[in-house]
């Protein structure tokens, strides 16, 4: 499944279908790392790159809750670290939450390290649903 609005935004949704069904498989195998004792959601995020490199990373949670990291912000993270300044999808899953999508602190962050990512997300059937940033978080705060 890809969602109309990536159709008529993205030009080329096949190079995405193929981009997510890779990252899928990493990000599900990532999903034994979570850390989610609080929430009980578990999240896993793949990024693929530009280059062709694929990181994946996934919540970890702590008691004190705002301290905690979510999979999207630490998958970015990961790959900016790396050297990595081009993206082209993340895609996020949650075994608990069919087609979860980023919350509103790594949208931020998303909007600023990287503004124009296609955002993929999947429910247990292997059924996408693409979105571009843009249209997850329209006015991200700029100084």
């Amino acid at each position: 499944m890809v969602s109309n609005m990536a159709k008529a935004s993205s030009g080329n949704a096949g190079s995405f279908q193929k981009a997510a069904k890779a990252l899928v498989r990493a990000v599900k195998r990532s999903d034994r790392y979570c850390y989610a004792p609080y929430s009980k959601v578990r999240v896993s995020a793949g990024l693929y790159c530009s280059s062709g490199a694929i990181y994946t990373a996934v919540n970890v949670e702590n008691s004190s809750y705002s301290l905690s990291m979510c999979a999207e912000r630490a998958v970015l993270y990961k790959a900016w670290s790396e050297g990595e300044r081009s993206f082209m999808l993340m895609l996020v899953w949650s075994p608990q939450i069919d087609f979860i999508t980023p919350c509103g602190a790594c949208l931020q962050v998303l909007g600023e390290l990287a503004p124009d990512l296609m955002i993929a997300t999947v429910n247990n059937q292997d059924e996408f649903m693409f979105y571009p940033l843009a249209t997850l978080i329209a006015k991200p705060f700029r100084l």
